[in-house]
């Protein structure tokens, strides 16, 4: 695939070989393929959801290098307007 798309990410953290899995993965398409990832998380926080150190710092740096950081704020567009 040209682009993967995680959505949704951290919202329960990552354990064991799934965080192995995942940089396994992110590897492959380091500096290759495009990858977009939305989370609710600052970036700051997500080493936090990961178990495994060395893993996590290993998975960190082949994601944020070279990543275009687009930041939003503002209220949730989900909820319902009233009025």
């Amino acid at each position: 695939m040209d682009l993967l798309i995680l959505d949704d990410w951290g919202l329960e953290g990552f354990h064991g070989k799934q965080i192995t899995d995942l940089l396994d993965v992110i590897e492959d398409r380091y500096e290759r393929k495009s990858t977009v990832i939305i989370s609710q998380l600052p970036v700051n926080q997500w080493y936090e959801l990961m178990d495994n150190p060395t893993v996590a710092d290993a998975l960190l740096d082949r994601l944020i290098h070279n990543a275009q950081r687009v930041e939003l704020q503002g209220e949730s567009q989900r909820k319902k307007i009233t009025g």
